[in-house]
């Protein structure tokens, strides 16, 4: 517990983390990158082993908390798929649909929001300038790399702010 009496916090995020977008990512291939199916397909997506175990042996002594960059639009979505892989309940933390600030700012002013009033235990994320950035805040950092990313995926992500 910490200070303010609350269980400390594991952050996950979702995509390449605990769900495997490998199915999905063409489609941000080439010049005009179709963003509506690429997210339309991700109730498909299969999990990620690796991911999954993690927040379940986090969730015994920690909240979960879900921080994602995927649009708030796609928030159904999202919840099912979590609840279909039977993973542990918790906040989910989704983009606005406008906003299109890489994915290392939005994460990280919740990351700090978040730690106003709990201990942040640990923020688990593929993307190496989220985790760069989180671990210059001061935050423990586990780099999710068991997954296949596309340089599209990447470029995605830091350039356009849509994952």
């Amino acid at each position: 517990m910490t200070d303010h009496g609350r269980p400390p916090i594991a952050v996950f995020d979702l995509d390449n983390m605990l769900a495997d977008t490998a199915h999905r990512q063409h489609f941000l291939e080439g010049r005009r990158r179709d963003w509506a199916a690429f997210f339309a397909a991700a109730p498909a997506d299969p999990p990620l082993d690796e991911g999954v175990a993690l927040a379940m042996e986090s969730a015994r002594v920690c909240e979960v908390v879900y921080l994602t960059g995927r649009p708030e639009r796609y928030r159904r979505d999202t919840l099912e798929w979590l609840a279909a892989q039977q993973l542990p309940d918790g906040r989910v933390f989704m983009r606005e649909d406008a906003d299109r600030r890489p994915a290392r700012f939005t994460k990280l002013a919740i990351l700090r929001r978040l730690a106003r009033d709990h201990e942040v235990r640990v923020l688990v994320d593929d993307d190496e300038l989220v985790c760069d950035d989180a671990e210059r805040a001061g935050f423990t950092v586990v780099r999710a790399r068991w997954a296949r990313k596309s340089a599209a995926l990447e470029e995605a992500q830091e350039r356009e702010g849509r994952t």
